[in-house]
């Protein structure tokens, strides 16, 4: 209760004359619902998935993966789409979207059919994740965009914590197929309409260049050293952290833990994403974004090794899973924050959206890379260690993301 009280004052205070009112805690209670069900149910269901279907985990997570390269493709319109015209459409029709999409892989009679949901499902993914929820609250709450941008993440980090536990106990006891047809009708029930009815409000001018260097043009910060050097980086660090996340489950599983824990391990992650993520204002003011950003992967990288190399017993893993979790949540918001730390509000749908294109790309490519890659590796623990060098290698390419002179 203490969790929704602090999202409800905060909402209070950052609710102005020009904002929705109810949008801070629609797009909160959203968050929490499509990532819950269209992201994170994936690694829980899979293993049943495969064992029902004789579909090999390669296959089926290459289908994940399709919908997140769809996402990443779509993302770069989106973007352009929300800044002209606002998130109501594009949320509102992207659940519908959802729905239908989940519909279709609960149903699919062969893994075409299966695949195909997913690609529709990417379309959803591209709009309702976080790219057109931050570019909402980005326009209606700058300049205090990263306090609604802190609560909106210390909502969405709970989706792990409140979905993947709930999807495994429903998968005990209707299976797979009859848990995503459930899924897909909470989804419908809860996010269509919040979207459609919370988001409803006049989507404000973008307001003037506030940094120097924020004029130039979209195509001139694109190919801007700084900005490639991030897009290098951010896409790294997603690589490594979403091949952790889908990974995690099986990692465990190897090691004698029973599904339950391996889905609570899953589920502890975003209860630490929303933990650290009450850090991360006070960390942006007492750092430069270059530094928060070598910092906040490099901790990623250095989680992804301790769960390389620590085994048991379960309590450890379980906290690892908690402090990984608030590394990534931080990472969120980092990501969320980059434009404007650089470039201003301008544009920041645009700007985000090819900025998240790659990112997007190496989190669909990191499901079906990180399950391809374990058995020739030898093994989930030297999948870990891989993916830490790969942050490493981030963190050193973060340090140079600042704009000479404040311009591209």
């Amino acid at each position: 209760m203490s969790g929704l009280s602090t999202v409800s004052s905060a909402t209070e205070t950052l609710n102005g004359p020009a904002r929705p009112r109810r949008a801070l805690p629609a797009l909160c209670l959203t968050q929490i619902t499509s990532w819950g069900i269209v992201y994170y149910a994936f690694p829980v269901l899979n293993p049943q998935i495969t064992g029902a279907t004789g579909w090999s985990a390669t296959v089926t997570t290459a289908a994940f993966s399709a919908a997140l390269l769809v996402s990443a493709l779509a993302g770069i319109r989106i973007g352009r789409v929300l800044d002209t015209r606002g998130p109501r459409t594009v949320m509102t029709t992207g659940s519908v979207i959802g729905t239908v999409g989940l519909t279709v892989i609960a149903t699919a009679p062969n893994l075409a059919l299966f695949t195909a949901g997913w690609l529709l499902t990417g379309l959803a993914m591209a709009s309702t994740f976080y790219q057109p929820a931050f570019a909402a609250l980005t326009r209606w709450w700058a300049p205090d965009h990263v306090r609604a941008l802190t609560v909106v993440t210390l909502a969405g980090g709970l989706a792990s914590t409140v979905f993947a536990p709930l999807t495994a106990q429903l998968a005990d006891h209707f299976g797979w197929r009859h848990t995503y047809l459930i899924l897909a009708a909470v989804l419908a029930a809860v996010t269509v309409p919040a979207h459609a009815l919370a988001l409803r409000g006049p989507w404000p001018p973008a307001p003037p260049p506030a940094v120097a260097g924020a004029t130039a043009t979209t195509a001139v910060i694109t190919r801007s050293r700084p900005f490639l050097l991030l897009a290098t980086a951010l896409t790294l660090s997603a690589f490594a952290m979403y091949a952790v996340v889908v990974t995690l489950v099986p990692l465990l599983l190897d090691r004698g833990y029973t599904p339950a824990q391996a889905a609570w391990a899953l589920g502890l992650g975003g209860a630490g994403q929303t933990l650290g993520r009450t850090l991360y204002a006070a960390l942006a003011r007492r750092s430069s974004p270059a530094l928060r950003a070598t910092v906040l992967v490099g901790l990623g990288g250095a989680t992804t090794a301790a769960f390389a190399l620590v085994t048991g017993p379960y309590l450890l893993p379980a906290v690892l899973a908690v402090i990984a979790g608030a590394v990534r949540g931080n990472l969120t918001l980092l990501q969320a924050t980059a434009i404007t730390d650089r470039w201003g509000v301008n544009r920041y749908g645009r700007l985000s959206g090819v900025l998240a294109a790659p990112t997007t790309t190496a989190s669909a490519l990191a499901p079906v890379a990180g399950t391809a890659l374990a058995v020739p590796l030898g093994g989930y623990p030297h999948l870990f260690a891989v993916l830490a060098l790969a942050s490493a290698a981030a963190a050193l390419i973060a340090w140079h993301t600042t704009p000479a002179d404040g311009t591209p």
